[in-house]
C-alpha cells in the first residue's frame, strides 16, 4: 500500500477562480476509468487471461489507498488534518476525535477542494465556497455540505464504501451518521 499521509496536510492555498474553467467533472473522469478498466479487463479475460491480470488493471487505477471492491481502505488517520487521495476522488478527514471520507469535487460544481492547513477548512477553488473540516457549509455558491461516504472501522484502516454517497440535503440522518468515532 501506498502511503499517502506525506501529502495530507500540505497547506493548498485556493487558486484564483479560472483554474478550473472548463475542466470535466470529477465523477465523470472516475466513471469514464472504471468503464475503461472494466472493458480492458473483460477484453483480457475473453482472451484466456487470468483472473490475476484482471485484478492487476483494477488496483493500476486504485491509486493510493488499498481497493478491495467497491470499498478503499487507508490507516486510522494519526491526527488532525485531511489526506487527499486524487486518485480515489476520496478526502479522508480527521478532526476532533471523528474520521470523515468525503468526495473530492465540491457539491456546487465538482470542482477539487483544496485543504487549507492554516484555516482548518475546506475550499473549492473555482467559486471559493468554504467547509468545515467535517464538510459543514459555511459559505458561498455552494448550497449544501460536502457529499460524505459510508465509512467504518475495521481495526487499524478506516474502509470507505465508494458506492454510498450521501448528500447532506437528501438524506441528513445518513449524512450525519457517515462518521466514525475515534476515541
Amino acid at each position: 500500500m501506498t502511503d499517502i499521509t506525506n501529502r495530507s496536510t500540505r497547506a493548498q492555498s485556493p487558486t484564483d477562480s479560472t483554474a478550473c474553467d472548463g475542466c470535466a467533472p470529477m465523477r465523470a473522469r472516475r466513471d469514464f476509468l472504471r468503464t475503461l478498466a472494466g472493458s480492458a479487463a473483460g477484453a483480457l479475460l475473453a482472451l484466456g487471461a487470468a483472473p490475476a491480470v484482471a485484478r492487476a488493471l483494477e488496483v493500476h487505477f486504485s491509486g493510493a489507498g488499498v481497493r478491495g471492491g467497491e470499498v478503499v481502505s487507508y490507516p486510522v488517520p494519526a491526527g488532525d488534518g485531511a489526506t487527499i487521495d486524487t486518485a480515489n476522488e476520496i478526502i479522508m478527514v480527521r478532526w476532533e476525535n471523528y474520521a470523515y471520507a468525503f468526495a473530492l469535487s465540491c457539491p456546487h460544481q465538482s470542482t477539487g477542494l483544496k485543504w487549507n492547513t492554516d484555516d482548518h477548512r475546506f475550499q473549492c477553488p473555482k467559486h471559493k465556497s468554504l467547509y468545515q473540516p467535517d464538510g459543514t457549509f459555511i459559505e458561498g455558491r455552494a448550497t449544501r455540505g460536502m457529499d460524505r461516504f459510508a465509512i467504518r472501522r475495521d481495526g487499524d484502516k478506516i474502509v470507505v464504501d465508494v458506492d454510498k454517497v450521501f448528500e447532506q440535503d437528501k438524506d441528513t440522518a445518513a449524512w450525519t451518521a457517515a462518521r466514525v468515532a475515534l476515541s
